[in-house]
């Protein structure tokens, strides 16, 4: 072995498990396991005091983890390049290693940064890919295939790791306020940390998951029928691989089972399986495109919807007082757990984009520092998706009241969340301006809604399907699907429109 120190670069993959390059640093030489608060990056717009709370608690566990492996992390606060740099002085010439990263737009410039800087200083760095991402992929075709070979490789064990020669110091994890990260009111968030997620994966496959394609899309029963992994595949606490293998385990187990309960778990296992599939499919097309962060995917989307107009509506909105209960209601909940089942962001992007017709920009970011689960690559991915600005999605518009009846019928969801209309009988519940007593209710304790929902809808309808009329429209969303669309399905329509997935934002479906 080497005496050169192999420097492992924790990032959003907060765990020893299933973690290759601290397994392949450690076949190589002394390891010297790092991770870099980088106050930069925790003051960007989509950077929340919640995230931060799961990530110290993560950050925590994996100090004791790697402990326990025998040489334990190393943390600093600042720049990366400045931190590498005065390592190198503390410990001479290393090699450095982490797992590749599909993050926002300043975790790119600052990898690309960080790239340059080792070639300039000739130090290696060993980037080996996570989860079923690729980077520089020339096509989607085989995509999916290499997904499956990933997924069902060979867990890699933890490795042991003598102590260093040198005695690193390690500076102590700073709390949100000395990141300057406002209190986000997220007192019922999830709580980091491997077991945390592994006793949250291990409730799921067991207990909870049953009726997990039944409940997933009713906020109420979601909660809990839902996997609750979204944040620690995020923050990368669970390897995809391990949750993938474990999932398949449990369908095996199901496999031979007879009666209504086994059906049952077949099925919720097939289609969380599938939303596996789709984590990965996602945040693929941000590592495809990083300007998808921005701009709208087809370029005919660009300017449609005012960028800075509307601002009382997108208060509202983000306040949970548009005057829609169900709307309402759900943003109340993410404010207080930073957590959502997927058909219900998805809602409350639809209902930004179209009935309020705000550019996605500004509610996506409201939403990124809202969920504990941020994940960049399915958040951005998504928000175009919910705001029909892909060009190769079917336009979905929820309709927020229906939703309301569908998920909510007894109004138990609402009332929770927005005590001010305990009062309303429940036929009245989500349309409270219909019932007799509203001038008693309304701008008194519950504003009127900000927008008539249906005709707002239609307007927005209308306004998107104008803009995908012609060759030229058809031409350009042709180039982005066969850069950006699924290869699981028949390719029968490949023009304007071809799917319609209702899928993750985070991982939330998971």
């Amino acid at each position: 072995m080497s005496d050169v120190v192999q420097i492992v670069w924790f990032k959003r993959d907060l765990r020893v498990a299933d973690h290759r390059p601290l397994a392949g640093a450690a076949a190589v030489g002394p390891v010297l396991p790092l991770y870099v608060v980088e106050p930069e990056l925790w003051a960007e717009d989509d950077a929340s005091h919640r995230q931060w709370s799961f990530v110290a608690e993560c950050v925590d566990e994996l100090t004791a983890d790697l402990a326990a492996l025998g040489q334990p992390l190393v943390v600093r606060v600042g720049a990366v390049i400045d931190v590498l740099e005065q390592l190198r002085r503390e410990v001479g010439d290393f090699a450095l290693w982490s797992h590749q990263e599909t993050g926002n737009d300043w975790t790119y410039a600052r990898d690309r940064a960080v790239l340059a800087w080792c070639r300039a200083q000739a130090i290696t760095w060993h980037e080996v890919p996570q989860g079923g991402v690729v980077r520089r992929l020339a096509n989607r075709r085989g995509w999916a295939g290499r997904w499956d070979r990933l997924m069902t490789e060979p867990l890699t064990p933890p490795p042991a790791l003598p102590p260093l020669r040198q005695n690193i110091p390690s500076a102590r994890l700073p709390s949100a306020a000395d990141l300057h990260l406002d209190d986000d009111g997220a007192c019922q968030r999830q709580r980091g940390g491997r077991r945390a997620a592994l006793a949250t994966l291990d409730g799921f496959l067991t207990e909870r998951g049953l009726d997990y394609r039944r409940a997933m899309s009713s906020p109420v029963d979601g909660e809990t029928s839902c996997s609750r992994v979204s944040a620690h595949l995020a923050w990368g606490t669970l390897a995809m691989r391990e949750v993938h293998q474990a999932t398949e385990l449990c369908r095996q187990r199901q496999a031979d089972r007879s009666g209504r309960e086994a059906a049952s778990w077949r099925a919720s296992l097939k289609s969380y399986s599938a939303r596996l599939h789709w984590h990965c499919h996602f945040m693929q097309k941000l590592e495809d495109q990083p300007r998808l962060e921005f701009e709208d995917l087809h370029s005919a989307y660009r300017g449609l919807r005012p960028q800075g107009d509307s601002q009382a509506s997108f208060d509202a909105w983000c306040r949970g007082e548009t005057g829609l209960p169900f709307v309402d209601a759900c943003m109340r909940m993410l404010q207080a757990t930073g957590w959502l089942n997927f058909r219900m962001r998805a809602m409350l992007m639809a209902v930004a984009s179209y009935h309020l017709w705000l550019d996605w920009r500004q509610p996506g970011l409201h939403l990124a520092r809202l969920f504990t689960d941020y994940e960049p690559g399915i958040h951005w991915s998504q928000a175009q998706m919910q705001s029909g600005s892909t060009g190769i999605n079917a336009v979905r518009i929820y309709n927020p009241v229906k939703q309301g009846h569908d998920q909510d019928p007894d109004g138990q969801f609402v009332r929770q969340w927005v005590p001010e209309l305990a009062a309303v009988p429940d036929d009245f519940i989500h349309e409270p301006w219909q019932w007799a007593g509203a001038d008693q209710l309304l701008d008194r304790r519950y504003p009127r809604r900000v927008v008539d929902h249906l005709a707002a809808a239609r307007e927005a309808k209308q306004r998107i399907w104008a803009v995908r009329r012609g060759a030229e429209f058809r031409a350009e969303a042709r180039q982005i699907f066969d850069k950006h669309g699924s290869r699981k399905r028949p390719q029968r329509r490949r023009a304007a429109v071809s799917h319609n997935h209702e899928l993750p934002f985070g991982d939330e479906s998971t």
